[in-house]
């Protein structure tokens, strides 16, 4: 639950890779989560919760989002993910980072009717 600072939730719905956009969206978020000022919180729907995946290998020198999304989580931010996409994919909570959830579209209600600011990606 957000306690003080302005309260931002990210929605994210594209891929994990091939994307500048999705790459950008988890750089803002990392930088929103180092803040005093804001509580950010992420939420993950379509192909975006392929960025939650745990163990990603990608070529050196590549970013890869399940570290990224460690780090977001290390400074304070939530990280959740739409449960009916990860059905959708094949995916469960188990093929997911610690710090990823498993959400619902009420949980994505309440944090949007609790957030000061919303944006999407």
């Amino acid at each position: 639950m957000f306690t003080d600072g302005m309260k931002v939730l990210l929605i994210i719905n594209g891929p994990a890779y091939g994307s500048d956009e999705t790459f950008n969206a988890v750089r803002l978020a990392m930088a929103l989560a180092k803040r005093e000022d804001t509580e950010p919180r992420l939420f993950l729907m379509g192909d975006a919760v392929t960025c939650a995946i745990a163990g990603q290998k990608t070529p050196d020198g590549y970013y890869t989002l399940d570290r990224m999304l460690k780090s977001f989580a290390r400074h304070g931010g939530q990280i959740a993910c739409c449960g009916t996409c990860l059905d959708a994919r094949g995916l469960t909570e188990g093929h997911l980072i610690p710090e990823a959830t498993r959400s619902t579209m009420d949980e994505l209600a309440a944090w949007t009717v609790e957030a000061d600011r919303v944006l999407t990606f």
